[in-house]
């Protein structure tokens, strides 16, 4: 089952407006025909409505990093779905290792916010992995089937038409290590058979499964070159032009040699 590859830049506390309008002018031409995959790019809020008016007439998406699970109230320091989609967004990241070990995110509180990203009509990306103790000790596949159970609980098939999903092992991001293919194959290919068992077949083929953590133009390929990896959530790389251009190529490169 054909899935369009996502190529994802999640820029965290990093660029500011200005910053941000440079990086669009020089990476935008980079990807103008790159009508095979889709290429989204995460700025930080301040950037969001400024990077959103100058990706009109691109075929870039743009994403925020996080997002309240309340429509609005006494929330200081807060910012909702319906924000989010009028600043231009169409994707937003729930559940990304930081939120859940910086700043606490448990996995009912990644619920609630997947769920006010579906009623904001925003697509989430559920970020799900473990540490590097629970892969040591053998924890992988239980720490993704409890994320994933609470992340999706009361959600029906049809809600996964609207939901990606990203496996970041927390012990490579930003670390400068990289899941194996190997070991990125096997944990993506546990996940939609989990999928698989808790919707059906048709729904866990159609979903599409992100591996992030540590993702360069050196190994971007041979990722997506994977049969269950249908495109990378990309940190530190995504803040240079080039090198997030060169990684959306290899993804492009990967579609035309299927």
């Amino acid at each position: 089952m054909s899935r369009r590859r996502l190529i994802a830049g999640n820029w965290k506390m990093n660029k500011t407006p200005q910053e941000t309008a440079a990086f669009v002018e020089d990476f935008a031409p980079r990807v103008a025909s790159f009508f095979e995959i889709e290429v989204l790019l995460i700025p930080p809020y301040t950037s969001l409505e400024p990077a959103s008016r100058q990706l009109v007439g691109t075929s870039i998406a743009l994403g925020a990093q996080d997002l309240h699970s309340e429509p609005s109230g006494a929330y200081t320091g807060a910012i909702s779905a319906q924000m989010l989609a009028a600043c231009g967004c169409r994707y937003v990241l729930v559940g990304h290792s930081e939120r859940r070990h910086v700043f606490g995110d448990d996995d009912a509180t990644v619920r609630r916010k997947l769920g006010s990203a579906l009623d904001g009509r925003l697509l989430p990306i559920l970020c799900i992995g473990e540490t590097i103790d629970e892969r040591r000790g053998g924890a992988t596949p239980e720490i993704l089937t409890r994320q994933l159970t609470v992340g999706l609980d009361g959600l029906d098939a049809g809600a996964m038409k609207s939901i990606v999903v990203a496996y970041e092992p927390v012990w490579a991001i930003g670390t400068g290590e990289t899941a194996t293919p190997e070991q990125a194959q096997e944990a993506i290919a546990g996940i939609r058979a989990w999928l698989s068992g808790r919707f059906d077949e048709p729904t866990a083929g159609r979903a599409r499964i992100l591996y992030g953590g540590s993702v360069k133009p050196g190994n971007a390929a041979e990722l997506m070159r994977l049969p269950d990896v249908d495109g990378v959530l990309v940190g530190g790389a995504s803040l240079d032009p080039e090198a997030f251009a060169a990684i959306a190529q290899a993804g492009r490169s990967v579609v035309e040699s299927e």
